[in-house]
């Protein structure tokens, strides 16, 4: 069973910085490909930022520049630096795995339980 178990969220003031981790078990982690996402009340769920299984990255227009997400294969594990916070980044943060469970299944989507960000002075 793949799990994706996200941390790191709460409340900060406008300008402030949060960093999330996921965690993830029950996937080949080095090959999977993994994502943020958010979704704020009443809108659509969106990406937010993504890191291949190469290390290559891309981040909404929104958040470049302020978010940076990275990954620890060893620790399967993937992170999202949250710098230069503004209200309009409050949303419901979730971490996404794009892989295999194991080298016999097709590649899947799974998806973690989601963290609340709260950007608000």
């Amino acid at each position: 069973q793949v799990q994706l178990v996200e941390s790191g969220g709460g409340l900060v003031q406008p300008g402030g910085s949060l960093r999330l981790s996921c965690v993830a078990s029950g996937i080949i982690f080095r090959i999977a490909d993994m994502g943020w996402y958010r979704q704020a009340p009443g809108k659509q769920r969106e990406l937010v930022a993504a890191i291949t299984s190469g290390g290559s990255t891309n981040y909404a227009d929104s958040v470049k520049g302020r978010f940076t997400i990275s990954r620890d294969n060893p620790k399967k594990t993937v992170f999202l630096q949250m710098n230069s916070l503004k209200p309009e980044d409050t949303a419901v943060y979730y971490c996404n795995a794009h892989g295999r469970k194991n080298w016999s299944t097709r590649v899947g989507d799974y998806w973690g339980q989601g963290t609340q960000v709260t950007v608000s002075s």
